[in-house]
C-alpha cells in the first residue's frame, strides 16, 4: 500500500495535468454533493422580468429564457448526470466483468455464445442503441441509467474477458485450482482482484462517455424532462437563441459537459501510469 501511494504521488507530481484532472473530479464531486447549498439561487425559481440577462455582477453566468440563475442550474446539474453516469457504469462494471470473467476463463460454447450475443449488441451504433430502449421504456432517469448500462456492457465483457484468457493459465491460477479452489473461487478471488487495476482505468473512461450519452439523450428530448437542470437540457434549451446572441445559454453548459469528459479521460490515462506495475520502475 505503501509502494503504491508513493509512486502516485510521484506520478502526480511529474504530470500537472492528470494532478489538474483529479482535482477537477474532486470539484465536481464536491458540488454533486453539497450542490442544493451551492447554488446562489433557486435553480428552479422563474423571474421573467430578468430574463436572458447577460453575465453580471448577480448572475455571474446569466440567466436563461425563463429568468432562471444558469450558475445554480449548473451546478444542481452537476449532481444529476454524475449520478446517471456513475450508476450507468458501476451497474455495466459489475455484471460485465463478471460475465466476461467466467468466459474468459471457461471458454468453450459459453465463452462463444456470449461472445456473438455482444458481437450482435456492438453491431449497432450504440448510441442509437441508447436512444431505441429510452423510447420504449420511456424517459425517466431509471431507464436511461438502464440503457447507458446495457449500451455500456460489451465493453466490459470484452476487457474481462480478454485479461482472464490471459491469466487463466498462469501459475499462481493453477496452484489456486491444485489447492481445491471452485471454479467460481478462482475466478471472483483471484482473477478479478488481478484485472481491477486495468478496469479501473476503462471506468474511469466510460464515466465521461456515460456523461456525454445522458446529455445527449436529454438534447434530444429522450432523457430528463424539463425543467430539472441537466447539462443536455440546458443546451437544447439555449441552442434556439444562438443567433440573437444569447451565447451564454449554451457555452457555459457545454463548457461544463466539456471539461467534465475531459478530467475524466485524463484521469484515467493518470490512473493507468499508477495502477499499471510495468510503470514502477
Amino acid at each position: 500500500m505503501s509502494s503504491t501511494l508513493s509512486h502516485a504521488v510521484w506520478v502526480l507530481r511529474g504530470n500537472t495535468i492528470t494532478t489538474c484532472a483529479i482535482f477537477g473530479v474532486f470539484c465536481l464531486c464536491i458540488f454533486a454533493l453539497f450542490a442544493p447549498w451551492l447554488t446562489p439561487f433557486n435553480p428552479l425559481a422563474t423571474d421573467v422580468a430578468n430574463a436572458l440577462q447577460p453575465p453580471n455582477a448577480r448572475h455571474v453566468f446569466g440567466t436563461d429564457q425563463l429568468g432562471r440563475d444558469i450558475l445554480s442550474r449548473l451546478i444542481l446539474a452537476t449532481r444529476l448526470d454524475l449520478i446517471i453516469a456513475a450508476s450507468a457504469v458501476v451497474l455495466s462494471f459489475a455484471i460485465g466483468s463478471l460475465i466476461g470473467s467466467f468466459c474468459g476463463y471457461l471458454g468453450g460454447w459459453i465463452d462463444r455464445i456470449v461472445g456473438r450475443i455482444v458481437d450482435v449488441i456492438m453491431a449497432f451504433p450504440l448510441f442509437v442503441l441508447a436512444m431505441a430502449m429510452v423510447a420504449v421504456l420511456g424517459n425517466s432517469v431509471q431507464n436511461i441509467i438502464i440503457a447507458t448500462a446495457f449500451i455500456n456492457l460489451p465493453i466490459y465483457i470484452r476487457f474481462a474477458r480478454a485479461e482472464v484468457n490471459v491469466k487463466r493459465d498462469m501459475g499462481w491460477v493453477e496452484a489456486a485450482r491444485a489447492s481445491g479452489h471452485s471454479d467460481l473461487s478462482v475466478t471472483v478471488r483471484y482473477l478479478l482482484p488481478n484485472i481491477m487495476p486495468a478496469m479501473t482505468v476503462q471506468i474511469s473512461l466510460n464515466l465521461g462517455w456515460a456523461i456525454i450519452n445522458a446529455a445527449g439523450l436529454s438534447f434530444l428530448g429522450l432523457g430528463v424532462v424539463a425543467p430539472t437542470p441537466e447539462w443536455g437540457i440546458m443546451v437544447a434549451e439555449g441552442a434556439r437563441f444562438i443567433t440573437a446572441g444569447q451565447w451564454w445559454l449554451v457555452a457555459f453548459p457545454g463548457l461544463a459537459l466539456m471539461l467534465t469528459v475531459l478530467c475524466f479521460n485524463l484521469m484515467g490515462d493518470g490512473l493507468r501510469d499508477i495502477l499499471d506495475p510495468r510503470m514502477r520502475t
